[in-house]
């Protein structure tokens, strides 16, 4: 995996933009950690196809998915120099050099689907799109992308936050998150994504939280932890960027031109997203997993706490997303 890695680095590294901006033909290497066909991964590639149509053929989208390139840190480093040119990535590597992006981490910051999607349409989610691109980071960040709602799954039911006491659940790796979890009523475990499976079948842990699409292709539902308890306590977006050494390059036209297919794909990746959602929880369903709805307000109550160490900063922020309806 390390030479093949390695020989698409260098192969990206090849790609480069000989005369003037725009005026041969440019090959954009595009990557994901996703695998070929999830929704964020199809919706780059359309983009790309629209690109090569709109430029006959100039500039073409080559996508590397199911992280061949790395994972998201050496992903996103590999595109602050130019070597990758268009990445979806996660927010959690951008708030080290964007803190604001931090907000959309916390629990119940958003009160449902489709109010991320207003305050992503809307002045906050442009300016945050600049903020990224006005960082030091190197990124021009061009959309926003869907990763859905996060949800409990354990291996007994779950309807409130004493449910969870004494319950180990696998957190990604972040104080926030972890404290999150504690504040449901959990233990909060931090723990790579890779080990999940296996901690679940020993019980290791007694269960993990996720969206329906990453809970069935993970297999976790094969482990005992067949009920789904659906708090939505976390709804955080993913983003598409691209180089700065790569933007740079292009003219005026297309840099708008990229901007417009981008705004293109975040639109068409919801769609793919809602149905990949929806098919994802019939196939749960069938393999007898029990959703359980809720009334997620004791839940909301109960991580104030951490709204408040975690969001104290960005209290006029917070509340500007509040208003958004």
């Amino acid at each position: 995996m390390n030479l093949r890695r390695h020989l698409l680095v260098a192969t990206a590294a090849m790609l480069t933009f000989a005369g003037a901006a725009g005026a041969q033909a440019l090959t954009l290497k595009a990557a994901d950690v996703h695998p070929a066909g999830y929704p964020t991964v199809v919706a780059v590639e359309n983009m790309g196809k629209k690109l090569e149509s709109a430029t006959n053929g100039r500039i073409k989208v080559q996508m590397f998915p199911g992280g061949v390139l790395g994972g998201e840190k050496e992903m996103i480093e590999q595109t602050q120099v130019g070597a990758i040119h268009l990445l979806r990535t996660s927010l959690g590597p951008i708030g080290p050099v964007v803190p604001e992006v931090n907000v959309f981490n916390m629990p119940f910051v958003f009160r449902s689907q489709a109010h991320v999607r207003a305050v992503l349409d809307g002045p906050i989610g442009t300016e945050m799109l600049d903020k990224i691109s006005a960082s030091p980071a190197r990124l021009v960040a061009l959309a926003w992308m869907d990763s859905g709602s996060r949800s409990l799954y354990t291996k007994k039911p779950v309807r409130s936050p004493a449910d969870l006491k004494g319950l180990k659940i696998r957190m990604m790796g972040n104080p926030l998150f972890v404290d999150t979890m504690n504040a449901m009523g959990g233990n909060g475990i931090s723990m790579g994504y890779g080990e999940v499976f296996s901690a679940l079948q020993t019980n290791v842990v007694d269960g993990a939280e996720n969206n329906p699409p990453s809970y069935f292709t993970s297999n976790h539902y094969n482990t005992g932890a067949k009920y789904y308890t659906q708090t939505n306590h976390l709804m955080i977006p993913e983003i598409l960027v691209m180089s700065k050494v790569t933007w740079d390059k292009l003219s005026k036209d297309d840099q708008a031109l990229v901007k417009k297919l981008a705004r293109e794909a975040q639109l068409e990746q919801r769609v793919l997203w809602d149905k990949s959602v929806a098919e994802y929880t019939d196939k749960l369903k069938a393999a007898g997993v029990e959703f359980i709805n809720i009334d997620t307000r004791p839940f909301y109550e109960a991580t104030a706490p951490v709204r408040a160490k975690y969001g104290a900063q960005f209290t006029e922020l917070m509340k500007r997303i509040e208003a958004v309806q």
